[in-house]
């Protein structure tokens, strides 16, 4: 298939959360419910550098959680299944609802879970896997990226401005106008 033209896809990162926080010390240790506000705020953050928008799925297989609830923070979509419903199934079940898009290049879809079953489940829908280890690479990275670029308006001792990021022919023309408009 072609490659579309125009927009470039929408960037979709659905985690399976569990998997993460037990894939890794810097999410585990405390209670669960601390571990997974670490790993929802992480992916926040995440996903304000990335541009993508990212669905966290935590699993209620063993708990009295009847129904499925969904949360928005920012740009992450926090889901919570509902008892007897695993968050592999859910995953799945998003993939096939976005095949269509994913085939048509209207969306990209990556999944996070070093589980390789869920992993080679959700190549076949379209989508790509990312492991636990992969997801939280990326996400040092970019973080790092961002507090990169964020750096030189710190060293100098004050807050970015717009102006400070226009290029200078710009700049001067708006330092024309605000004269010549002061009476």
């Amino acid at each position: 298939m072609k490659p579309r033209a125009g927009r470039p896809p929408r960037r979709v990162l659905i985690v399976d959360g569990y998997n993460i926080i037990n894939a890794h010390p810097e999410f585990s240790g405390g209670s669960l419910s601390d571990a997974r506000d670490r790993l929802l705020n992480a992916l926040m953050d995440y996903a304000g550098y990335s541009g993508q928008q990212v669905i966290l799925v935590f699993d209620a297989w063993m708990s009295d959680r009847m129904t499925r609830t969904e949360e928005r923070h920012g740009a992450v979509t926090l889901v919570y299944t509902q008892k007897g419903e695993i968050a592999d199934r859910y995953i799945e079940r998003l993939c096939d609802d976005l095949a269509a898009d994913i085939e048509y290049r209207r969306v990209e879809v990556r999944v996070a879970s070093s589980d390789a079953l869920e992993q080679t489940i959700v190549l076949g829908r379209g989508a790509t896997r990312l492991s636990a280890r992969e997801l939280l690479y990326e996400m040092r990275a970019m973080r790092d990226e961002g507090i990169r670029h964020a750096a030189p308006a710190r060293l100098i001792g004050r807050r970015s401005a717009i102006g400070d990021r226009l290029p200078e022919d710009v700049r001067r023309k708006l330092d024309e106008i605000k004269r010549n408009s002061i009476p």
